[in-house]
């Protein structure tokens, strides 16, 4: 009987094939202890508000902006997303913290309409699988806005911590927001899964020694641990929960 010590398995499973072969022999086991979620596109699909708040601003600069170019903002904060919009002006606009401030305010008020049911599909029965089986749960996201995204949508209070762009200094790709998340946790790095939708997310929950989970719905993540195309696909196992834990979950 395999009597390793959860917190020592977290120190061992360094990749996918490793958590595969250890879960086969302990179904019930917790290999990691938490999990840290980032927010747009990963619980709720926010993203096109970014996009028609930042197309809103582009226009007014009379700058290119199309769908392609905003993957580039995918995970990143508010003023470096409006210097990648800016970078091909002959002339900089001096007031460059004044427009994003003006976009915040545009996607602040598109956020008022969200509601529960624009959760994504598949995030009300696994964070209730993870809930009842004690996984604690944290939010890291860069967006200033997440605490606000979250009480829309009324999960708020299921996360023991949030880390939001106010509590970082370094944005992802840097750890800082992983590794604030694990420290409020009270979790070690390596007891961690993060589950991430942006290459930027993946290399710094690998940068803060977390298990790294992408969601890959239509560009592939390299450097992710495990890679789904929706959170539906996530597998409880990972936490040591039976398969058949999220069936038992009211949807």
């Amino acid at each position: 009987m395999d009597t390793t010590h959860p917190r020592e398995m977290c120190k061992d499973l360094a990749d996918a094939r490793a958590v595969s072969s250890k879960l086969q022999g302990a179904a019930l086991r917790r290999p990691f202890e938490a999990v840290i979620f980032d927010l747009d596109g990963v619980l709720v699909d926010t993203a096109e508000y970014h996009y028609q708040a930042w197309k809103k601003i582009a226009d007014e600069l009379g700058v290119p902006f199309d769908r392609q170019k905003n993957e580039r903002l995918r995970g990143v904060p508010r003023m470096r997303s409006l210097e990648i919009i800016v970078e091909d002006m002959a002339s900089k606009p001096p007031d460059l913290e004044a427009l994003a401030e003006k976009k915040n305010h545009l996607y602040v008020e598109m956020i008022q309409r969200l509601t529960p049911a624009d959760l994504l599909p598949g995030v009300r029965p696994l964070l209730a699988a993870l809930k009842r089986g004690r996984i604690r749960m944290a939010v890291g996201s860069s967006s200033k806005n997440a605490r606000t995204v979250l009480d829309r949508l009324g999960i708020a209070a299921l996360f023991e911590a949030i880390v939001d762009g106010y509590g970082f200094q370094r944005a992802k790709p840097a750890p800082d927001i992983f590794l604030n998340a694990a420290h409020l946790l009270k979790v070690a790095p390596a007891c961690c899964v993060v589950i991430e939708d942006a290459a930027s997310g993946i290399e710094a929950a690998k940068a803060a020694g977390m298990f790294a989970v992408g969601i890959a719905r239509e560009h592939p993540l390299p450097g992710a641990d495990w890679t789904v195309r929706t959170i539906s696909e996530v597998p409880v196992s990972l936490w040591g929960l039976p398969p058949d834990h999220m069936e038992k979950m009211e949807p």
